[in-house]
């Protein structure tokens, strides 16, 4: 799925189960709150080198719910997240490019 493709999905979804969005203030909260949540199941994936089934797939879950929040608050502030993300690895790209070379 393409990320333009996800945030018209979220949308969709928010205006035909959601009613509408929270508050951004509110949505801001939500991602502390997933991120949060994402961090004990990280845990152990740092720590051994293969992630249980079960792990992975709340793992995953985890991320997805992080993603969700974030694409919500995209949506609602009218941020391209593809655009966003483009401008992102240029400026890592420039700042960054000789960082690990040493």
């Amino acid at each position: 799925m393409e990320i333009k493709e996800l945030q018209e999905r979220v949308d969709a979804w928010i205006k035909q189960y959601g009613v509408r969005y929270f508050s951004e203030l509110t949505n801001m909260a939500c991602l502390t709150e997933e991120v949060g949540e994402l961090a004990p199941g990280h845990g152990p994936h740092l720590r051994r080198p293969v992630v249980q089934g079960g792990q992975k797939a709340n793992l995953a879950d985890e991320m997805a719910d992080v993603l969700w929040v974030l694409v919500c608050l995209a949506n609602q502030t009218g941020v391209d997240l593809t655009e966003a993300i483009e401008a992102n690895f240029a400026k890592k790209t420039s700042r960054d490019k000789e960082r690990h070379l040493h």
